[in-house]
């Protein structure tokens, strides 16, 4: 975060359009330069910087284009050929040019040559770029998502042929040759109960035919998707379902045999087409073994859910820059609102979710980087932090992004302002890959078949003991992460079903009030320390509702002269 003042514009009503939002946001930086190799972030920092200049001006602009302007469904030719194609409005596809070519977000986890750089790039730096990219356009990262998703599961459990055949179009940079991805798992009468699923897959050949209606299917064009679908004669449950890849054109040059039956009219994320489709005797690929489907199919599901997680830190970001900059630029009774008492506790509540996510976002970028090469231990931490990450900051960003558009007040509520697209799109977060149940017993499965807590109590003891912190901050906060975990333990009993969700925010909290005041002891920031201790005493000390808050802490989040408080002497948690 950082509140630092831009140029006072003489406007009616403030407008932060055209700020970089890389530029403005020094903490971001900050932040990179401990989750990313020297080397590799001065390569980038001049891409950060034209996507910040971008995301706060010509790809703001496209996005509010597109949401206005969604995709449509064509179903013949002016020939009279039954030819299906989805319309997309220029400016979506300008953002795919942006997105997929320019900055190669969905390639650059995958290969080398990105963006110049000479490898494969970790997925701190990846996630970096979709932050800022989110904070323009949402939308649009739902197919990034899949596309790198989907690249992800089918390198890790595709027959050799397959990844030779379909891997290069899905890492190419030229949209004419770019074959885009994305996963047709949903059912209307299933839903998250995956055993549930009816589409059916015969035999046929060395391929598979498909014959089923997937009800809830984001960018339905696509090139490739991944499918769940019940093996004819397979037992029931889970153990029938096996995972294939569904072309959308086949070898021979013909579209394969399934229909997009209707575009949804969806709250948000409007600029991306979202389906029903009918598979007709599709030709698929089996993916990996038969019956293991859903959990091959997790692997990219929790991809997702991890970029969802990422997506929702940069939309809360967006919505508390926002909210930052009107506060620095407007006045009401002869005072700027940021220098406001009421208005600066509204700000910390829109301010403090971002930051946990942004920080989760970055401890799950990391544990991820070291499991992709070959550190279990690490894997356990990503099962862990995923769903945990998926689940609260999903669920933080819809209200965050209301508590924004309420700073900007009336104008907020007008569609010309960016607050009724966050607010719109923000929602989908909680429902997208598995709704905020499904999620928070995600967490809960995690600790029970993947040990996983365990590791990340061992991860947070570590980082809290290579933090220079007040010693009696250092034990307040080594006390809540026992405490969250004794409760996360007693949410793993038989009959305990119900503490899942409160067991998760608990680890959430104290994961991220951890992780943040170690970041602030590397990079010496008294404001971030105040966010770290401001986390755990609103989210996990108890509190008198009628007792009067002193506000502890709001002085160094909004103080621009904190910079040399060491952080180090920072206590808001007085034993």
């Amino acid at each position: 975060m950082d509140i630092g003042s831009n140029a006072a514009v003489d406007l009616p009503i403030p407008d932060r359009f055209g700020v970089n939002a890389f530029e403005e946001d020094g903490e971001f930086e900050a932040l990179l330069r401990h989750y990313l190799p020297e080397e590799l972030l001065q390569h980038l920092r001049p891409h950060l910087h034209r996507l910040g200049e971008l995301a706060g001006g010509t790809l703001d602009t496209l996005a509010n284009t597109a949401d206005h302007h969604p995709p449509t469904l064509e179903h013949r030719t002016r020939t009279g050929v039954d030819q299906q194609r989805i319309l997309k409005h220029p400016a979506y596809v300008e953002m795919e040019r942006l997105a997929f070519a320019e900055f190669g977000l969905a390639a650059m986890s995958h290969r080398a040559g990105v963006l110049g750089w000479p490898a494969t790039m970790p997925a701190a730096a990846k996630y970096a770029m979709t932050y800022l990219f989110v904070q323009a356009e949402f939308g649009l990262c739902c197919p990034l998502s899949m596309t790198d998703s989907l690249t992800r599961t089918l390198r890790k459990f595709g027959s050799p042929e397959l990844v030779e055949r379909y891997l290069p179009a899905l890492l190419a940079q030229d949209l004419d040759s770019l074959a885009q991805g994305a996963m047709f798992m949903t059912e209307q009468g299933a839903g998250s109960d995956i055993a549930a699923t009816s589409t059916l897959a015969r035999p046929d050949g060395a391929a598979w035919k498909l014959t089923g209606d997937k009800w809830f299917c984001s960018n339905p064009d696509a090139a490739l998707a991944m499918v769940l679908a019940r093996v004819e004669g397979a037992p029931e449950g889970m153990k029938g379902v096996s995972l294939f890849l569904l072309p959308r054109m086949l070898e021979d040059g013909k579209p394969n045999a399934y229909h997009i039956i209707r575009l949804k009219d969806k709250l948000g994320t409007r600029s991306m087409a979202s389906g029903e489709i009918r598979l007709e005797g599709a030709t698929a690929y089996l993916v990996g073994e038969l019956g293991r489907g859903f959990v091959q199919m997790a692997d990219m599901v929790n991809n997702s859910r991890l970029s969802n997680g990422v997506r929702a830190a940069g939309m809360m970001r967006r919505a508390a820059a926002e909210a930052l900059y009107i506060a620095r630029h407007r006045k009401a009774f002869g005072r700027r609102l940021i220098d406001m008492p009421l208005m600066q506790r509204q700000l910390a509540k829109i301010i403090l979710p971002g930051e946990q996510a942004r920080t989760m976002m970055f401890q799950a970028a990391e544990a991820l980087r070291r499991s992709d090469s070959g550190d279990a231990t690490a894997y356990a931490l990503v099962r862990i932090l995923t769903p945990m990450l998926k689940f609260r900051a999903c669920r933080d960003a819809r209200r965050v992004t209301g508590d924004a558009m309420e700073v900007r007040g009336g104008c907020g509520y007008i569609e010309e302002w960016s607050d009724p697209r966050l607010v719109r799109d923000a929602h989908l977060g909680s429902i997208w890959e598995g709704t905020s149940n499904i999620v928070a017993q995600d967490v809960i499965r995690a600790i029970v078949r993947e040990s996983s807590l365990v590791v990340l109590r061992e991860h947070l003891s570590g980082l809290l003991d290579r933090s220079e912190i007040d010693v009696s901050v250092k034990a307040k906060l080594s006390e809540l992460l026992d405490r969250s975990c004794r409760l996360a333990e007693m949410a793993t009993q038989a009959g305990s079903d119900g503490l899942a969700r409160q067991a998760a925010s608990g680890l959430y909290h104290a994961s991220s009030a951890i992780a943040m005041a170690w970041e602030a002891s590397a990079t010496r920031s008294a404001r971030r320390m105040a966010m770290a201790q401001l986390v755990a005493r609103h989210r996990l000390m108890p509190r008198d509702p009628l007792q009067a808050d002193s506000g502890d802490g709001l002085d160094l989040l909004f103080n621009e002269d904190s910079a040399g408080i060491n952080p180090a002497q920072v206590n808001l948690l007085h034993p």
